[in-house]
């Protein structure tokens, strides 16, 4: 006899079906993107360097950049979601500051959950280089219902 997966388990295997299903999506797909790390409240995305997502052959476009973070920041609010409170999501607020440039370097995208309400996550986003350089810091609050 099977033992019957339990509340906890179907809520494991639902945010890791998120992480599996969101570089999937055709935008992301397109753009590249991969999960590094998808731990609860805490994502790591990379997006591996392309020329032509520049302005200039070197310094990725800003709305590059900000699909990143919006991406990891939704990534890092999925990554501890308690599915009995709904699956509709959108990001109702970001606000980023670009502060450098990844010079034809992966961009990479850290989101930690700050707090989490009974429908708003609120995340905290870095991008860096390969190197560890800033290259952008997102706050964003995200809803899932």
């Amino acid at each position: 006899m099977t033992d019957a997966p339990t509340p906890d388990d179907e809520q494991l295997r639902k945010r890791q079906a998120i992480a599996d299903l969101m570089p999937k999506t055709p935008f992301m797909r397109w753009l590249g993107v991969t999960f590094e790390k998808f731990e609860p409240d805490d994502v790591t995305m990379r997006l591996p360097f392309r020329e032509d997502l520049t302005n200039d052959g070197s310094v990725y476009h800003g709305g590059v950049v900000a699909s990143v973070l919006d991406t990891a920041g939704a990534g890092a609010a999925w990554s501890n979601h308690d599915f009995d409170k709904g699956t509709r999501a959108s990001t109702i607020s970001m606000t980023v500051n670009y502060v450098g440039a990844a010079r034809s370097s992966d961009l990479v995208c850290r989101a930690i959950t700050k707090k989490r309400g009974r429908e708003l996550i609120f995340t905290d986003i870095t991008a860096t280089d390969t190197d560890g350089r800033i290259v952008a810091h997102a706050v964003q609050t995200y809803r899932i219902a």
